[in-house]
């Protein structure tokens, strides 16, 4: 590090681009610094480096992180603490450009596997960005000498030895009892938990943190839906489980029912301390079904939801430039079912109306041999009991539901009430003048083709493929949307996403099917972990998060070839 310093002293005020002639590897008191790229501008994209401090100057143990769920939350942890070192550090090194910027890929409330901090039993390993100081275009050298050699060495020093034990412990602990309750919630038979005390309500549309003030009320289950477990943590938690089947969440607008549906969609992921919603846990394969006017769709058999189109035009490899709410919400199921999801969760409020129900007034007047459209309401049962894929419904509009219904649960005032009794009487007493628009189940299975060759053409000369923020994804010169992808919550999982759609496109050896292509991908990174994505060879393995397969293959669904 001394030999580093020196060298950064002797390029002061030379042009920016002599910083290349740093990079490789300098040893430091207590860590190795790999110093893998550098910037040629200073306003460029920053220096990327790595700390790697031994096992043997930490008080880590290797029994800490001795599985995967583990093991990713204790790289939420230690991203986080980083972060919040660099937050405190006031750091002395300005300039033109980024320089002086400090820059870690720190985690938002879920507990997702992120490349920002790598754990093994030889160490621990942050992943840093950093901007190298300049005026103008001129290197800073003594500055950046300071910015490597002590401002960056300190705040890792002290990620490591100041970081709080009791709540990495409590953190560990944490992912235990999640893991724990996810593997009851398959042998009970459950979908959804939601533990009783949860705050469900967000900040804001724009914050992902729990509400917090006197008048938040937290959740409570009903008491003939209460379920309990008993946590190796040595806690007992008790609160609603979600049986399999077709659930109904009914009630007043602003009484909670979206907050509830909510909170279910992000309890596919762990969720970390404090969050309020620690412990609502989803079956992981859940996905949530919306319409998207105007988007993409390519090639997917919507048959089971639409057919005998005007003009003959066949929906069993149905495309569309700019489908229609009702056939991107069709596509959105068929896709979701080809990637093997086992729950549904739907909103009304972001559905397409003629999909979800057409009432038996509208059945009279447009017959059945008008109206390609079958309504979802009369597939929600076979879905489940051809396929066992159950379905979360937020309706607050069509009481025609409550026949297909297996519960019912109404929010009022943010408590929920388990109706499904009343409600059955209701509708026994209360009959619907609707018929059931189908009989058979249509078979939804389908193998796409990955139109690698399609894609492709879409790459400019230099391949680059690479995200704009949590919602956009630029392949060359065109861009891919992703702003109804509700289940996508962290810009490097987008990050991810592209990665991971440039390495199944480029890889000629690969399936051409979809599902097989994205599966092998998945295991390739559970057997070698996340850095594969890396554009950079045996360097530092960039900034992102795993994304799940169903994130993936909605970017893939939704490109346009």
């Amino acid at each position: 590090m001394k030999k580093l310093a020196d060298n950064l002293k002797n390029l002061d005020g030379k042009s920016y681009r002599a910083l290349k002639s740093i990079q490789g590897t300098y040893k430091g008191g207590f860590y190795h610094l790999h110093l893998d790229y550098v910037q040629g501008d200073p306003f460029a994209a920053p220096s990327r480096l790595r700390f790697f401090v031994p096992e043997k100057h930490t008080d880590l143990k290797t029994g800490q992180f001795n599985n995967k769920v583990r093991e990713t939350a204790f790289k939420h942890f230690f991203a986080k603490e980083c972060q919040k070192q660099i937050f405190k550090t006031k750091n002395p090194v300005h300039g033109t450009g980024k320089s002086g910027m400090i820059f870690i890929d720190s985690p938002g409330q879920e507990m997702i596997d992120r490349t920002a901090v790598k754990i093994t039993e030889q160490g621990i390993e942050f992943r840093l960005s950093a901007g190298l100081p300049a005026q103008g275009r001129r290197i800073l050298g003594h500055k950046a000498a300071d910015l490597l050699t002590n401002v960056i060495p300190d705040i890792i020093r002290k990620t490591i030895n100041q970081y709080d034990r009791k709540s990495l412990e409590e953190l560990l602990l944490l992912a235990d009892d999640q893991e724990f309750i996810r593997q009851e919630l398959t042998k009970r038979g459950l979908i959804a938990f939601i533990a009783n005390d949860s705050i469900l309500p967000r900040q804001s549309g724009i914050s992902n943190k729990p509400l917090k003030n006197e008048k938040v009320i937290p959740f409570k289950s009903p008491e003939d839906s209460e379920v309990s477990f008993n946590l190796p943590s040595g806690k007992t938690i008790s609160g609603m489980g979600i049986k399999k089947g077709i659930t109904l969440v009914i009630g007043g607008g602003y009484h909670g029912k979206s907050t509830l549906l909510q909170a279910i969609e992000r309890g596919v992921y762990n969720h970390e301390t404090g969050d309020g919603r620690e412990y609502v846990l989803t079956d992981e394969s859940a996905v949530k079904i919306r319409s998207e006017d105007g988007r993409y769709v390519g090639n997917v058999n919507i048959s089971p939801f639409i057919n005998d189109l005007p003009f003959g035009k066949q929906t069993t490899d149905f495309s569309s430039e700019d489908a229609s709410g009702s056939t991107s919400q069709a596509a959105n199921i068929m896709e979701a079912l080809e990637m093997n999801t086992k729950l549904l969760l739907i909103d009304e409020d972001t559905s397409a109306t003629n999909f979800m129900i057409r009432d038996g007034r509208m059945q009279r007047l447009v017959k059945k041999d008008k109206e390609p459209i079958t309504p979802f309401i009369d597939r929600v049962r076979d879905l489940y009991e051809k396929k066992d894929v159950s379905t979360i419904l937020v309706i607050g509009g069509s009481g025609d539901y409550f026949d297909v219904a297996d519960y019912i649960v109404m929010m009022d005032e943010y408590r929920p009430y388990n109706k499904t009794d009343e409600a059955k009487s209701l509708a026994e007493e209360m009959t619907t003048n609707r018929t059931k628009e189908v009989s058979a189940f249509v078979n939804t299975e389908q193998q796409r083709d990955l139109h690698r060759r399609e894609i492709e053409k879409l790459f400019d000369k230099k391949e680059k493929v690479e995200s704009k923020g949590l919602h956009t994804i630029r392949i060359g010169k065109s861009s891919l949307t992703l702003n109804d992808v509700e289940q996508l919550v962290d810009s490097s999982q987008t990050q991810a996403v592209a990665l991971m759609i440039k390495k199944i496109v480029k890889d000629r050896n690969g399936s051409r099917e979809l599902k097989k292509a994205i599966d092998d991908l998945y295991e390739q990174i559970e057997k070698h972990g996340l850095d594969i994505l890396s554009p950079f060879q045996n360097q530092h393995p960039g900034d992102f998060a795993l994304p799940r397969k169903f994130e993936l293959a909605a970017g893939f669904n939704r490109i346009r070839k």
